[in-house]
């Protein structure tokens, strides 16, 4: 009986961990990509549906393991033969590892008992709401408090030894993504307003170089005040900057440009709203990967 109810404190342990870790995963994701619906309602439906659904199934599947753990032990099963059929998983050994320690979760429910079972239950759904609370407060306020200023136009942003007109809302600043390619050709064909795109070159606007855009960061309305230093390939900044206005639209899911800066003839640097740089390639086109034109007062 002992060891039944040790097996059963191990899956219990092992599903709390998995829970949590999706618990701090989901609402840090939550508030860097998602939250950018103008309506309350949407943004909750976002963060349940897409950040915090892997800890609502975790916590399920874990809480249908204690009371009843044959159907516990057989959902675990499940999970991992639909998640290899998802994930292709047989494809990718590393994927493949992280799946297989479920089935031993299930065997551990299937031929385990943890008791008390309150007590099993308060572990399985108290510790990943806690989780939730303690890793969502700072990301809370960081987003209640952005600046939001409406002006979607041509903004002219001085500071930082870079002055730069940004290109207004539409085909130089767009809400969806495109590769790198296609976002130097949209800005090379943009005409002075910023609003149409010609049928040849203008080469009025441009994409801003990282330098550029690191030294155009701002929170708050203040510049970051960012350096870029092209040796380290690092941004530092005396502030952290944020997706506010003047320069990023809070309600866009686009949380990353592209800058002009290459790095070979397949990757060029991107950089995130909170500063960041990273290479990525020229090729790809996520729909939160875009960009927004500049040109020179």
């Amino acid at each position: 009986m002992k060891k039944v109810k040790i097996r059963g404190w191990i899956a219990v342990g092992l599903s709390t961990a998995i829970t949590c870790f999706w618990a701090f995963w989901g609402i840090i994701e939550n508030f860097h990509e998602g939250w950018y619906y103008t309506s309350w309602f949407s943004n909750l439906g976002l963060m349940f549906v897409q950040y915090l659904s892997p800890m609502l199934i975790f916590m399920g599947v874990s809480l249908v393991s204690i009371y009843k753990p044959r159907i516990g032990g057989g959902l675990h099963v499940i999970i991992v033969l639909l998640a290899a059929w998802f994930f292709h998983v047989f494809s990718n050994v590393g994927i493949l590892l992280l799946l297989v320690p479920l089935i031993g979760i299930g065997a551990l429910y299937w031929f385990g008992r943890p008791q008390p079972l309150k007590t099993a239950v308060a572990l399985v759904v108290g510790l990943p709401f806690l989780t939730l609370l303690v890793a969502g407060i700072g990301p809370v306020l960081r987003v209640s408090q952005r600046l939001d200023d409406g002006n979607l136009e041509a903004r002219l942003v001085q500071g930082n030894d870079v002055d730069l007109i940004w290109a207004p809302a539409g085909p130089g600043w767009p809400s969806s993504g495109l590769n790198w390619h296609e976002a130097q050709q949209v800005c090379q064909q943009l005409d002075e307003n910023g609003l149409t795109l010609a049928p040849v070159q203008q080469y009025i606007w441009r994409l801003p170089t990282v330098e550029e855009a690191v030294r155009s960061m701002a929170r708050q309305g203040l510049n970051s005040g960012g350096e870029w230093d092209p040796e380290t390939v690092k941004a530092s900044y005396k502030t952290t900057p944020d997706k506010e206005s003047p320069l990023w639209n809070i309600h866009s899911q686009v949380i990353y440009w592209w800058t002009a800066t290459e790095i070979d003839d397949q990757k060029a640097y991107i950089i995130v709203y909170d500063g960041k740089v990273w290479p990525r390639f020229k090729n790809i086109s996520p729909a939160y990967l875009g960009f927004r034109c500049v040109k020179n007062p």
